[in-house]
């Protein structure tokens, strides 16, 4: 099996470096490969990876910002795994964690499965940042009459071919919507294993807004109304 780890970078010129040496440094249980995808950096990011000298890892740049759902198509296009993860390069989630999610895939328990979060005092953004997030995830359950904990985590570990197949749209965060509404649609559960958190601030640079709580529900709307044409 090869895994295929899909790094979106967007003005992370603060974490970057060691977010990505992170990634690097864990020990997969499988041959692995990295695709970072630079999506238009503005603040120094891009020179960064010029700096990048590990053979697994391929850089790719957007000539602007696309958005994440962009960065991730672009990422998956290149891709050789039999598998692929997605991993943020804000430090927010632990690459340390990653072998976790593949231990269901080993198994062969699971095809598909999240990273779950759990949100605490020291670990969430904000209270309205938790309950949009519960919120946009209890509305998927209600609609696809299934129950799932963290639609929005970053963390989706699936076949490199599934996703692809999904042919996301969304070029921004509503991409996580969408992922999870075509999953559900056409009925894949996802096998959720509890990892660890730390939300950022505006700060320090955290970038979803309210507004993509609402393109989420909105998504999710209509990945159902599709599944009932199917």
């Amino acid at each position: 099996m090869k895994l295929s780890v899909l790094v979106p970078v967007y003005n992370e010129a603060p974490t970057v470096v060691v977010a990505l040496k992170r990634i690097l440094d864990v020990d997969y249980p499988v041959e692995v490969e990295f695709i970072v995808v630079d999506d238009g950096s503005t603040d120094g990011t891009r020179e960064l990876l010029t700096a990048v000298s590990d053979r697994r890892v391929t850089v790719l740049h957007h000539a602007h910002n696309r958005g994440k759902g962009a960065a991730i198509r672009t990422a998956a296009d290149t891709a050789t795994g039999d598998y692929l993860v997605i991993c943020d390069a804000d430090l927010e989630y632990s690459p340390e964690e990653i072998p976790m999610l593949l231990q269901p895939i080993l198994a062969g328990e699971a095809e598909v499965v999240y990273g779950t979060r759990s949100f605490g005092a020291h670990t969430s953004y904000s209270f309205w940042y938790v309950v949009g997030n519960k919120m946009v995830t209890l509305f998927a359950c209600a609609i696809f009459d299934c129950w799932i904990s963290d639609l929005e985590t970053c963390f989706k570990l699936m076949p490199l071919p599934l996703y692809r197949e999904l042919d996301i749209r969304a070029q921004g965060f509503g991409m996580e919507a969408e992922v999870t509404g075509k999953l559900l649609g056409r009925g894949h559960r996802p096998h959720e294993v509890p990892i660890s958190y730390k939300a950022r601030t505006r700060e320090e640079g955290k970038k979803l807004t309210w507004k993509d709580g609402v393109e989420a529900v909105w998504i999710l709307a209509r990945e159902r109304a599709r599944a009932r044409k199917a």
